[in-house]
């Protein structure tokens, strides 16, 4: 008599790697100006997932921001199996890093020349041996989730006599939500963790350093606290208006303004990691998983030419632009990618639309085009708004009926 066949094994691994460049020619922070030194080193950390033949690879790199990654994609699953569609590429918005990639046409965003396009190259090669180092190491493992409650984000669209700007608002929307995805191996240590939450890694910008700012000292003081090998990712959420709460704008390359810039970076971080310890350690519920899938879609909005923007940001006169969405599912845990910074609104109603204990909504990922505000904020001259390269209507449906819609295709998938 033969028995029912075993259920597969949820593994999981996970690797750090170090992406600081050698050369900081060519690789000009978002300022304009050149890199003159390094303050802290930056990382692209890979967490791998497989159950049955499905395997996901995301890929959280210090960087301001990803360009269309479908080319990317593509090298990576001819080097390590992993199908392409089942990647998820995300940048940590960090200001006082480079960028990776091309821009896409019609998107706003900072182009970089032939420097960029090496380093990319280069950096996507270390994430195919990371991936392939994950995979190979990859053990048995169980997931939980949680939420915690950090106070390091403010809504930045202030209303002044001059009209709006960024600023400080402590009275609009901001998701101070932090949401953490825990990987353990079947004794209870610590593999890796995803930390979701909305804030500008932007701290640093102006002292010329290159760092891995807020979310780099977030990440690497969970790390460096749970010890024994733990990856921490970070996924920002709905950053698209969230300014961090202690930010000295200007220039600060002078050595005790550049200085002040870190303890602000450091003890934001500080503050975020310190919370996403303490959800790590209320996480009781581990359990095996018993859906993992993937699955890519995207819609075209109409292009709309970005106002008063960045002296170098660049948009090609096209008349679309292309919106991204990604998704990895984890039974009714799920992340959701869009290749744009997306405003809090929009991951609200994301929350409340899907069918899902918890769908996390993840910017920047594999791609980035500009801004994505909700239609309602097109009232507004915002600097969101004005930097935004799509017409109003098209955004906000498109990413929360794409997400849903992605989330209910995957109920058919099996493993």
């Amino acid at each position: 008599m033969t028995g029912r066949p075993s259920s597969p094994t949820f593994t999981v691994g996970a690797e750090r790697i170090n992406i600081t460049p050698t050369d900081l020619a060519g690789l000009n922070p978002m300022d304009g100006r050149a890199f003159r030194g390094v303050h802290d080193p930056i990382h692209a950390r890979v967490i791998v997932l497989q159950l049955g033949r499905e395997v996901t690879a995301f890929v959280s790199i210090d960087a301001i921001e990803v360009g269309n990654m479908d080319a990317e994609r593509q090298r990576i699953a001819r080097e390590t199996g992993v199908a392409a569609d089942h990647v998820m590429i995300t940048a940590t918005h960090d200001h006082s890093a480079p960028r990776l990639g091309r821009v896409t046409p019609g998107a706003l965003a900072h182009p970089g020349g032939p420097e960029v396009d090496a380093y990319t190259s280069a950096v996507i090669g270390k994430v195919i041996d990371g991936i392939r180092a994950a995979r190979a190491h990859a053990v048995p493992a169980r997931y939980g989730t949680g939420e915690g409650h950090a106070d390091v984000n403010v809504n930045r669209d202030e209303y002044t006599a001059r009209g709006w700007t960024i600023g400080f608002d402590p009275d609009g929307p901001s998701d101070k939500t932090v949401h953490v995805i825990r990987f353990d191996d079947l004794s209870g240590r610590t593999i890796a963790a995803i930390v979701n939450y909305p804030v500008h890694a932007n701290v640093m910008l102006g002292t010329d350093l290159l760092s891995g700012d807020l979310t780099g000292a977030a990440a690497g003081f969970v790390e460096n606290t749970l010890g024994g090998g733990a990856i921490v990712a970070f996924a920002q959420s709905t950053i698209g208006d969230q300014a961090p709460r202690l930010f000295t704008p200007g220039a600060k390359q002078d050595g005790v303004k550049a200085e002040a810039a870190w303890h602000e970076a450091d003890t934001q971080g500080t503050m975020l990691g310190g919370e996403v310890l303490r959800v790590i350690g209320r996480i009781s519920d581990m359990r095996e998983a018993g859906l993992l899938a993937a699955a890519n879609r995207t819609f075209a909005c109409p292009v709309k030419a970005g106002v008063d923007v960045m002296a170098d940001m660049h948009q090609e006169p096209v008349s679309s632009v292309p919106i991204r969405l990604s998704l990895i599912r984890l039974d009714d845990v799920a992340l959701g990618g869009v290749s744009g910074e997306v405003l809090t609104a929009i991951g609200t109603k994301l929350r409340a639309s899907s069918p899902l204990r918890q769908t996390l909504l993840v910017s920047l990922v594999n791609d980035r085009v500009g801004y994505l505000p909700p239609d309602s904020d097109y009232d507004r001259p915002t600097f969101e708004v004005k930097g935004s390269p799509v017409q109003r209507g098209c955004a906000e449906p498109g990413i929360v009926e794409g997400l849903v819609a992605m989330i209910r295709q995957t109920d058919r998938q099996e493993n």
